[in-house]
């Protein structure tokens, strides 16, 4: 049986409704009353309010992920992401300019998994300006050694190379945080030197890789007319796989020489900037975003549009009431949304957030609502480490499972997952035992439902690994399970290990040679006695495009 991943849409239905070619400014599925399950699905009695066109509604699966984090039940095959993606990549290039491809993967998901399939969405006949490809996520990791980022955006480069994407050549390869704003002003300025060599641009990815929160980023900083903000409505955010159904897009400001001037002029006041200097509600943000990512940055404005002075109807009647009767309330207008002229948008280019591309093979497809939230990190990871004998397992919540089988001396195991996953270690002998018994249960907590819920949960399938250490101080490889996280496994030099590791039948458990962070077993404190742990320890943040001196 299907998990009941999502909760089932409410509200009347009514068939006989024509299409109001209004779209929800949220996910860019156009808004019907006929299917509760398709996309764009609205209660009908409020359906009948909307108006032919009308922009700024949201479906009802929209407003409850944005409002209640709630996911509705949507029926909709992953062929249809990739038939919309593929669609508005083969239009033809608007004022002859080929589009931008700005794609954004996960780094914790490297190697990407959707990457290589964009020469198939692209076509033969479709070529790109170029792929300007973006690391997002960077705020969840550790710097496990001096120059880390650097490591990261190579790692980032193989992948790109791997894929074979030669209709778009690689023009660049940038690490941000679209959560914690780090590296976005630079790729702002990337992009902004790309401007008369292209046309539109194109946020590609997959699901869950932050593609609609750079959206909503980009849409209110330089990269965007001034008056844009008051126009588009953000696009839906939420850790739910496959938010965004349809295109959404701003139309992008024309760098001229004198806003790049202006831009570059509030860059450099801001760079010099110490945290003494910021307001306290700047500092309270900086904070918070600290406690967020391991890597902070922040994203200005340069171009805001001055708002007019709204006009107060005066009505002299409304104050002439009598001691004997009530004042008057006056009937509360509609708020008139603001819309872009002909001449703002004639010849503008756009840049597009186009749907997820969904990940096949991955545990996320199979968990719940509840469950997605716990596995997905929202903030900065913290490692996890632990020494293994051989005859020794570790359970990585009930999603995964790695089994030390032989070996001569012991080898450390760290766990990069979210924080709120569980992780247990027992003994080999134990282990069936431990997994029969508390699999749906607290102490492994995902999947989380009981007897129930395991029933149809898919069972833990194995696969042998064999890794030669590099040394005490550098993993071999990581062990990624799927998207529920990896372990990084460090042995002694020349000691030969044989591993089996699990997850669950139909996910993707991939050896990832060489490790994301190959020093991640030295940010750990002193071992814990009796145990296997070593205590916790978490790498203070590193804040961009901000003094050090003054208030640390």
């Amino acid at each position: 049986r299907e998990p009941a991943r999502e909760r089932a849409p409410s509200g009347l239905l009514d068939p006989s409704l024509p299409s109001s070619g209004a779209i929800c400014s949220g996910c860019g599925a156009e808004l019907q009353c006929r299917d509760a399950e398709a996309p764009g699905f609205v209660p009908a009695e409020k359906y009948r309010e909307l108006g032919a066109g009308q922009r700024g509604g949201r479906c009802q699966r929209c407003w409850q992920l944005a409002h209640h984090g709630r996911a509705l039940r949507l029926r909709l095959p992953p062929e249809q992401h990739r038939s919309v993606v593929s669609a508005a990549l083969r239009r033809p290039a608007p004022h002859g300019r080929r589009p931008l491809l700005l794609y954004l993967l996960d780094v914790l998901e490297l190697p990407d998994p959707v990457l290589p399939q964009l020469p198939a969405l692209l076509g033969p006949d479709a070529p790109a300006a170029g792929l300007l490809v973006v690391g997002n996520k960077v705020d969840l990791l550790p710097a496990d050694s001096p120059g880390y980022l650097g490591r990261l955006r190579q790692r980032v480069a193989e992948a790109c190379e791997r894929a074979g994407l030669r209709q778009a050549p690689l023009v660049d390869v940038r690490l941000v945080s679209a959560k914690t704003g780090y590296g976005l002003e630079g790729l702002i300025s990337r992009l902004q030197r790309s401007w008369r060599g292209t046309g539109d641009v194109y946020l590609l990815g997959a699901t869950n890789s932050g593609k609609s929160t750079l959206f909503n980023i980009l849409l209110r900083s330089d990269y965007c007319k001034s008056r844009a903000p008051d126009v588009v409505d953000r696009a839906t955010v939420s850790p739910w796989p496959g938010t965004t159904l349809n295109l959404l897009k701003f139309p992008i400001i024309n760098p001229t020489h004198d806003r790049m001037f202006r831009r570059q002029e509030r860059l450099k006041e801001e760079a010099a900037k110490t945290e003494d200097q910021l307001s306290d509600e700047e500092r309270k943000d900086l904070n918070h975003l600290k406690k967020q990512g391991y890597l902070v940055g922040e994203v200005g404005r340069t171009f805001q549009r001055q708002k007019a002075t709204p006009v107060i109807d005066f009505d002299p009647d409304m104050l002439s009431y009598s001691v004997d009767e009530d004042p008057r309330q006056s009937p509360e207008k509609p708020e008139e949304r603001e819309e872009f002229t002909y001449n703002e948008v004639k010849d503008a280019r756009w840049c597009f957030d186009t749907p997820g591309i969904v990940k096949e093979n991955c545990v996320l497809n199979l968990l719940t609502e509840k469950e997605v939230k716990l596995v997905l990190p929202m903030c900065a990871i913290v490692p996890r480490t632990f020494i293994l004998k051989p005859g020794m397992v570790l359970f990585l919540a009930a999603l995964g499972r790695i089994d030390y089988l032989e070996g001569e001396k012991p080898a450390w195991f760290s766990v990069m997952a979210s924080n709120q996953l569980p992780v247990h270690i027992s003994t080999l002998s134990n282990a069936d035992a431990i997994y029969e018994q508390h699999a749906g249960q607290g102490l492994l907590k995902v999947p989380m439902g009981g007897e129930e819920r395991m029933k149809e949960f898919p069972p833990l399938v194995p696969q042998d690994i064999t890794l030669k250490g590099i040394g005490t101080t550098e993993a071999v490889a990581d062990i990624k399970l799927s998207s529920a996280g990896w372990v990084a496994v460090t042995a002694h030099e020349e000691e030969k290990l044989l591993l089996r590791a699990y997850t669950p039948k139909g996910t993707a458990l991939v050896v990832r040679e060489p490790p994301l962070l190959p020093y991640i077993s030295a940010i750990r404190g002193a071992r814990i006695a009796g145990t296997a742990a070593y205590r916790t320890k978490k790498p203070p943040s590193l804040v961009e495009n901000l003094r050090t001196t003054g208030r640390r």
